[in-house]
């Protein structure tokens, strides 16, 4: 089975992700029980009770989503010998993830940073007066028009005709009342606690820089398409240099995938709850074949689809 593999970023999270896995394999066991050695906390019972405010937390959900990925991975490449991961690719704090599976650096480096990077943000959210705003179904030229009027930044570009904005509450509040002018049909204020990807998140990056600086990065073991550039980076200081810029950099999402559908791909699987990539991958292309596993049962469906 060649498959390209995805991982969901920030806002995939939801309460009880994972538990299916923890109670019914020794693997997924391990790997948790692991990883709250490694935190010095229970992020095992965070995702498995919540509360839904305390899995928010970017310092809690960042290594969540870092952990429900691998866990589904390991459980897949269990039960399916001939799984060969051939490329792969994560949103925003996905990316992290993705290059865990590529062996860029170990599960333990990369479920710190993860940790780590959510820690930054959250900082970062406190010291500035940030918002985000997603917009649907304009062009991009016009996006990018109103972004520079109202002094905000081009967060994600996650599909056609869906772009996210982001910049201070009074940059977002302009953009609120002048969309329409630009020819957006919607305009719609995210559930989020500061300006990601945004110049608003630039103490983090600096502090993320810092830490990276005591891990130690290798060439990727498979290609992974970066964020920020929108190719596969393999160079271990390019890569630390696309993880530092996309923490206030946009997040090129449809320019990933297109990326990797024009070398041929058509087969991916969406490692995270909530399908949330399967939902833009159906915007960005329509040949191509995306499963999710977010529990036991896209697990079971993907292994009997493919397996």
């Amino acid at each position: 089975m060649k498959v390209v593999a995805l991982f969901s970023g920030q806002g995939a999270q939801k309460v009880g992700m994972g538990r299916d896995f923890y109670e019914t394999s020794a693997t997924a066991r391990a790997m948790l029980d692991h990883a709250d050695d490694e935190l010095g906390f229970a992020l095992s019972q965070v995702m498995f009770e919540g509360p839904e405010e305390e899995l928010k937390r970017t310092s809690r959900c960042q290594p969540a989503l870092y952990m429900h990925g691998l866990i589904a991975l390991a459980l897949l490449s269990e039960r399916v010998a001939e799984l060969e991961i051939v490329a792969t690719a994560g949103l925003s704090l996905g990316e992290i993830t993705a290059h865990a599976a590529a062996k860029t650096l170990t599960f333990e480096d990369g479920l710190r940073l993860a940790m780590r990077r959510g820690v930054f943000m959250d900082k970062a959210c406190e010291e500035t007066d940030g918002a985000m705003m997603a917009l649907i179904g304009g062009e991009e030229s016009a996006v990018r028009e109103l972004a520079a009027l109202c002094d905000v930044d081009v967060a994600n570009l996650n599909a056609p005709g869906q772009i996210v904005l982001s910049g201070t509450a009074a940059g977002i509040e302009a953009v609120a009342e002048k969309y329409k002018d630009f020819g957006i049909r919607r305009a719609i204020k995210l559930n989020v606690a500061g300006a990601y990807h945004s110049r608003l998140m630039r103490s983090a990056q600096e502090s993320l820089t810092t830490e990276m600086a005591g891990i130690a990065m290798h060439r990727p073991q498979i290609p992974v398409v970066c964020n920020y550039s929108a190719s596969a980076v393999s160079d271990p200081a390019e890569v630390r240099s696309m993880l530092e810029k996309q923490v206030t950099g946009s997040v090129r999402w449809t320019e990933s995938m297109q990326a990797l559908c024009a070398q041929g791909h058509r087969r991916f699987i969406e490692f995270g709850p909530g399908r949330v990539l399967a939902g833009l991958m159906g915007k960005i292309n329509k040949e191509a074949e995306l499963m999710s596993i977010e529990d036991l049962a896209g697990l079971e469906a993907v292994i009997e689809k493919w397996g």
